[in-house]
């Protein structure tokens, strides 16, 4: 920046808050060694023949870019979801790129395009259904979520689905968007995915956990349950819970025991020691899973499962009180009745 004049600076600042070409710059007054110095050290970045501010995130940039390079779309699917933080999880054997989604009205110069680098989808738009998000044109996140959940397997929808529900739409919102794609590809898969979705799931593992055990047939569980120790509530509130067997489900993450020293990773192992123990003073059966229990060997876990279930239903000891969130307001705990008493 320092060899461009005061004038072309400031001009260039101004304009690189959005998308610009070639021509753009060269009429501020860069010639092309400018531009590629100004790339090299980061002050901008290019993407889909654009060229954008470098302080801007690379999704960010990227998604801009795109969007510019195909006037009146709006970024929406996946990178829509992303740029909203939405939680999303996709196999890494298919996620061999990561392009930006858009869509657009249809009409006769459009068509669906599937690249490495952008996928365009036709589709008809409302008011609504979009939103602006860091000066971006974006779908709706109701509308983010059903258009992914038309897209992707239903496991990987419900991930998606689970977390918005917890973080930025309501059910009604769902239901709207799915009522108003009634025919569109994909719709039944997105019904059932909305109708399945429950914002308790904490985590991608927890969302994809609740798809297998549906899959396998178990009971559905009881999601975030907390427990009466006899004196007052436990301060832990489990994944999964299912009252019949007696069993209560925990999805152990990657990053449960990550710490920056071995001595803090110790004190997380000696608190979740702690934690399995107060619960295990409820008399109930206790599993924990993680990520190669639920992909690699499902089959072994659901076994596991029912074997707990059959050991919970011999126990003999008084039933543990607990309660739950309502699904549909998670901020609201509902106290079961027997605890009503125990105050």
């Amino acid at each position: 920046m320092k060899k461009l004049s005061d004038e072309v600076r400031q001009a260039l600042l101004a304009a690189a808050r959005e998308p610009q070409t070639v021509g753009d710059l060269r009429q501020l007054g860069l010639h092309n060694h400018d531009v590629q110095r100004l790339i090299r050290n980061r002050s901008l970045q290019r993407f889909h023949h654009r060229y954008i501010s470098g302080s801007l995130d690379e999704q960010t940039a990227r998604a801009g870019c795109a969007q510019a390079a195909h006037p009146r779309s709006v970024i929406s699917h996946r990178t829509a979801a992303v740029l909203r933080d939405l939680r999303v999880w996709t196999d890494n054997h298919r996620l061999l790129t990561n392009p930006v989604w858009l869509t657009c009205e249809p009409g006769k110069q459009r068509r669906n395009q599937k690249r490495d680098d952008v996928v365009l989808r036709r589709a008809d738009l409302t008011s609504p259904e979009l939103q602006r998000h860091r000066g971006l044109l974006l779908t709706s996140d109701s509308r983010t979520v059903v258009d992914l959940a038309r897209e992707l397997p239903f496991a990987e929808a419900v991930v998606t689905a689970d977390h918005a529900l917890a973080l930025s739409v309501s059910r009604a919102e769902l239901d709207d968007a799915v009522r108003r794609q009634s025919g569109w590809p994909g719709i039944q898969r997105a019904r059932s995915a909305v109708a399945f979705a429950d914002p308790r799931a904490e985590s991608a593992l927890e969302s994809m956990a609740r798809v297998v055990f549906a899959d396998a047939g178990l009971p559905a569980p009881v999601l975030q349950a907390q427990f009466w120790d006899g004196h007052t509530w436990m301060l832990e509130r489990v994944d999964f819970w299912w009252p019949d067997g007696r069993t209560v489900g925990e999805a152990d993450g990657l990053a449960k025991f990550e710490a920056a020293t071995p001595a803090e990773r110790r004190r997380l192992l000696r608190r979740n020691y702690e934690r399995d123990q107060r619960l295990a003073d409820r008399d109930l059966e206790l599993i924990h899973f993680g990520l190669e229990d639920l992909f690699q060997r499902p089959g072994e876990l659901v076994n596991r499962l029912y074997a707990a279930f059959t050991r919970g239903r011999r126990r003999t000891g008084a039933d543990p009180i607990w309660r739950t969130t309502d699904p549909h307001d998670p901020h609201c705990w509902p106290l079961p009745p027997a605890a009503n008493t125990s105050f």
